[in-house]
């Protein structure tokens, strides 16, 4: 069901996969305001993650750009106001006037009120869920031509956990990260890492607060290695790769919470 610039799938799935800031889209008028181009847009959206949300049966997929309503932020954040909300971007050529920004916040609300009702029909049948929230990130700032920021900092999957009980969802969280790393790229092994770049956003904690015991979020930071980050161009040999390893991992969440002999979170 598409509604509103969101999609929701209920696959009748404890696996749930989340793609926040996919889209693209802006309503129309909020183009008279707007300042930034497209091709930065596009660069600091993340593009491809609606597709990665098909390894889950259940999917929430938003089309609307972040640079009209930022899900993953507190309403109060949502709708970017200044450069220093942007990554130093200047998003509007003048204020917003307050109702094209009540509307923005209408289409927040309205996604909420989507993953609210996904959710609660996941805890309802399943009694625990895992949520698959599918980010990708920049690692060239400097630049198409400049050096890749410093390899310490950017893991190809950083797993954000920050809101989370981790000790309560451990075994899934630990069989998740070892299935990933277990995984190869074209040329390269797989680096997953836990919180060295991003503890996970604003919809991971709402959930973790509104499902404290029955709602684990893994937030799934991609670095930009399957693309290119400038001019969107799709590395189609990675991203396919990069697909396969979350599939495994979907799996491998599916079975912890399903499989009482794999440690079922108690």
């Amino acid at each position: 069901m598409v509604l509103h610039g969101f999609e929701m799938v209920d696959g009748r799935s404890p696996l749930i996969a989340v793609a926040l800031h996919h889209g693209h889209e802006l309503r129309p008028e909020l183009h008279d305001f707007l300042a930034v181009s497209e091709a930065d847009r596009l660069r600091e959206e993340d593009p491809f993650t609606g597709v990665l949300a098909d390894i889950a049966p259940s999917r929430l997929i938003s089309y609307v750009s972040r640079f009209e309503v930022d899900l993953n932020r507190a309403p109060s954040r949502a709708v970017y106001r200044k450069a220093e909300d942007a990554w130093g971007l200047d998003v509007w050529n003048a204020p917003l006037p307050a109702p094209l920004i009540r509307t923005s916040l209408k289409r927040y609300r309205l996604f909420y009120r989507h993953a609210s009702l996904l959710l609660k029909h996941a805890e309802e049948r399943f009694g625990r869920f895992v949520v698959f929230d599918l980010h990708s990130y920049n690692y060239r700032r400097g630049g198409p031509a400049a050096l890749p920021d410093d390899p310490l900092l950017t893991p190809d999957i950083n797993i954000g956990t920050g809101s989370m009980n981790r000790v309560y969802w451990a075994p899934v969280v630990d069989h998740v990260m070892a299935v990933l790393q277990s995984s190869d790229m074209p040329g390269h092994p797989l680096d997953v890492r836990e919180n060295v770049k991003f503890r996970g956003g604003y919809f991971a904690s709402w959930v973790h607060r509104h499902f404290p015991l029955s709602g684990c979020v893994i937030s799934l930071e991609c670095r930009k290695f399957f693309m290119d980050e400038w001019t969107g161009e799709l590395y189609r040999d990675e991203f396919l790769a990069l697909e396969a390893a979350l599939k495994k991992a979907a799996a491998a969440a599916l079975e912890v919470l399903m499989d009482g002999s794999k440690g079922r979170c108690a």
